[in-house]
Formats: structure tokens, C-alpha cells, sequence
């Protein structure tokens, strides 16, 4: 060391704290939160980004702090449980639609703030949200549990919109209630599944529009799973059970062939396919 200097020791903790005890650091974020309270509009752009949850809640007690705002800040995925509480907590904010599905959506909204503001949503807000892959799954659910329940009370209009972008199970359902004008657009919809064109087809009071229109459809009616099950039905076109049975398999003939309720006429055309497979005559009087 140099003569005439001395080693400095370090300065003790309470040198770090202001006269009340407050370190500087804690002063620092405090002014800052105290900032964000008041912020301009060109400064809340730059503080919605903020990582300090005191900046982010104080944000919300601004009164520059509008709609764009808010949404902007909602899309954050890295915000904190209290942060999202707080936001549905502010009468402002929770009455504010597009606030609702963004809580809704969010992957850390506390279940109990989410099952909420879900069952205050609108029909097509619930509908984004249950086609969401980033929503919570149950979140998901519960958006399509309430679309079902409302489905018999909505106006053709609506069904029309939900059969033509509804989700799956959704869309089974507006197909079940078989309105002539909804059934083309069902089936055409990108996001119905086979398991629910079955489960249509398997309800006893399916409308005799619903399966001869699933039977002539260029993509349900060559799905083998479908053909065996319209052929099980006794609204199914005789064309269409005719045109079938050549590429369904022997076991599940025989197993179609084996039901109490099948019809005459389905019965007699199963048991001439299995004889012609076997090389035996057909007997037209079976």
C-alpha cells in the first residue's frame, strides 16, 4: 500500500439506510412505484413493462392508465397471481369485456378469479377462449360447458356462428338439434371430430335429416368408423348402406348383423353381402 494511505474499511449497513431505517434500494423502487402512480401516457409504455410487482400494481391506481393500457399489460404472461387478482378486484377494470377474457385466459388468473369472470363472458368471447391452446384446460371447459347449456335458448343466428367455428363438442351439439341450415355448416367445421359425428349419430331421436346428410357428405360418409355406424342406422338411404357394406369388415357385419334393433331391410342386405363373400347365392326372400 502506497505511505500515507490507509486500508478503508467498508461502511457499515446502517450508512446503506436513510434516517428511517429504509435501505436505499427500498427507497429507490418506492419513488419508483410512487412514480408509475402518476406516470404520463408516454411513460406508462415504458413502466407496463416493468418486473417490479409494487410498479406494476401502482400502475393501476393511475389516471392515465386506459383500456389499451390495461390489455397491453394483460398480455404479459409473466405476470403475478396478485398482480391479476388486483386487476379483477378494480371495479373499472373487471367490468371491461375484453379485460374479462384476457383474466380468463391468463395461465396464472387464481381459478376461483378465472371460473368467475368466465361465467360473465359473452357467447363469442366464450368461444375464443375455449379454442385457446394457451387457456387453462379446465378453463377451457368450463367456456364450452357454458356455450352447451345456452345452445337450446340462442337464436338460429347464433347457432348458425357456432355450428360454422364452434369448437367439437360444441358443434355436436348444435348437429344433434339437426336445424336444416346448421347441419352443412357443422359438418364442414374444421374442428368437429369423428368421435362427435358418432355420438350424434348414436342419439335415438337423431333427426332423419342429420343422418342421411352425414351419409352423402365427401368426408364423414368414407370414415369407417361413420359407415359402420350409419349402416346401425334405420335413417341411413338404402343407396348409401348399399354402398357401404362392400368395405366394411366380416366381424363387423356379423356384429351389425347381431343387433335387436337393426332393420329388416339393413338385415336382409348385411346377410346378401356375407353370402356373396362366401360364394353362396343370394337369397333375395331372407
Amino acid at each position: 500500500m502506497p505511505p500515507g494511505l490507509t486500508e478503508m474499511a467498508p461502511p457499515p449497513n446502517d450508512a446503506l439506510r436513510g434516517p428511517a431505517g429504509e435501505s436505499t434500494n427500498d427507497k429507490s423502487d418506492s419513488e419508483k412505484a410512487n412514480r408509475a402512480r402518476s406516470a404520463s401516457t408516454d411513460e406508462l409504455k415504458l413502466l407496463l413493462h416493468d418486473h417490479d410487482e409494487a410498479v406494476v400494481l401502482a400502475l393501476l391506481h393511475n389516471p392515465n392508465f386506459d383500456e389499451s393500457h390495461i390489455t397491453q399489460l394483460l398480455d404479459r404472461l409473466d405476470l403475478s397471481a396478485t398482480v391479476l387478482s388486483a386487476v379483477a378486484e378494480t371495479r373499472t377494470w373487471i367490468a371491461n369485456e375484453a379485460v374479462r377474457l384476457r383474466l380468463a385466459q391468463h395461465p396464472h388468473t387464481p381459478k376461483r378469479v378465472a371460473l368467475a369472470v368466465v361465467r360473465q363472458l359473452f357467447l363469442f368471447d366464450l368461444v375464443r377462449l375455449s379454442l385457446l391452446p394457451s387457456a387453462p384446460a379446465d378453463i377451457r371447459r368450463v367456456a364450452e360447458e357454458i356455450i352447451l347449456a345456452r345452445i337450446p335458448h340462442l337464436p338460429v343466428g347464433e347457432k348458425l356462428a357456432l355450428a360454422r367455428r364452434g369448437p367439437s363438442r360444441v358443434v355436436g351439439a348444435v348437429l344433434a338439434e339437426g336445424h336444416p341450415q346448421a347441419i352443412k355448416l357443422a359438418l364442414n367445421n374444421p374442428f368437429l371430430t369423428e368421435s362427435q359425428v358418432l355420438k350424434v349419430l348414436s342419439k335415438p331421436g337423431v333427426a332423419e335429416r342429420v343422418v342421411a346428410t352425414i351419409a352423402q357428405h365427401p368426408k364423414w360418409s368414407t370414415q369407417y368408423n361413420v359407415r359402420a355406424a350409419l349402416v346401425r342406422n334405420k335413417f341411413t338411404p338404402v343407396p348409401c348402406i348399399l354402398a357401404f357394406l362392400p368395405n366394411l369388415i366380416q366381424r363387423d357385419l356379423k356384429d351389425i348383423l347381431g343387433l335387436h334393433d337393426l332393420p329388416p331391410h339393413t338385415k336382409k342386405y348385411i346377410q346378401q353381402e356375407l353370402s356373396r363373400r362366401e360364394g353362396r347365392p343370394r337369397d333375395s326372400a331372407s
